[in-house]
């Protein structure tokens, strides 16, 4: 159906290239500056001045600002550090599974940006940051407890496993715990991201080609435009699902690095 048309309205679906926009400033040089940059240093600074705004004027009661702030530290506090790690190690690592989950889900919301219309998370290089960022620290968090060795005996070879069993337990808990771990939560976050970009770019593509075809398929505009909204709704939550796994599975490693066996 699209072929006979080709010549009144041109079919533009998503691509890959989508992913690796133009230069804005700098083109040619290290320091290029792209709109991926652009939705990380906006995401960024209003994450900031909304943080700063929010609390430099901290009140008994507080008003609504304050309150969807108190709610988010909670959060992460309660139900992820605290519930996860415990309330002894988890006060401890509340600072950087906040900045995960907040940097996480204002990265993932700059796909809903006019004008940005993509989220940084949907570049593996960012992902890769942040699982960098989470496997440190989980590592950190083991050697700190237990000393290199200790936490090397733990993470590979578990309580109870047979001596014969040791070598080949020990080389699938090494790929499992060194590689399979940041991988996962890399590629998890930005699949999700990338895939949920496409697929709302080409419900748009396909709402602007039917609506000017000018023929029975305009008919079929409302539906995509519908889905589309509807898609957004669904890609909202997802933004701030992923923001949340990527949080809890660091809290998860973290809590597995620390326990005395496991």
């Amino acid at each position: 159906m699209i072929a006979p048309m080709a010549d009144e309205v041109e079919f533009h679906p998503p691509s890959i290239g989508d992913f690796f926009p133009g230069a804005l400033l700098f083109e040619g040089t290290p320091f290029e500056f792209t709109r991926i940059h652009l939705a990380q240093l906006i995401a960024t600074t209003v994450l900031v001045l909304i943080l700063v705004l929010a609390t430099r004027n901290l009140k008994v009661v507080p008003g609504r600002g304050q309150q969807i702030i108190e709610f988010l530290f909670g959060f992460v506090r309660e139900q992820i550090a605290i519930q996860v790690i415990g309330e002894k190690d988890g006060k401890r690592f509340v600072p950087i599974l906040t900045s995960l989950f907040l940097g996480i889900l204002a990265f993932n919301m700059m796909g809903f940006v006019p004008g940005i219309n993509i989220a940084p998370t949907s570049v593996i290089g960012i992902t890769i940051v942040l699982a960098v960022i989470a496997y440190v620290t989980f590592i950190y968090a083991g050697i700190k407890r237990h000393g290199v060795g200790r936490f090397m005996k733990n993470s590979l070879v578990p309580s109870g496993t047979p001596v014969v069993l040791s070598p080949l337990i020990a080389v699938i808990e090494f790929i499992s715990t060194f590689v399979f771990r940041p991988v996962s939560l890399t590629l998890r976050l930005v699949m999700n991201m990338l895939v949920g970009h496409l697929l709302l770019v080409l419900l748009f593509a396909a709402t602007h080609f039917f609506l000017l075809s000018f023929n029975a398929l305009t008919a079929l505009s409302p539906v995509t435009l519908g889905l589309s909204i509807v898609f957004i709704l669904y890609k909202i939550f997802v933004a701030a699902l992923q923001a949340y796994v990527f949080t809890i599975l660091t809290a998860v490693y973290i809590q597995l690095a620390v326990a005395e066996e496991h």
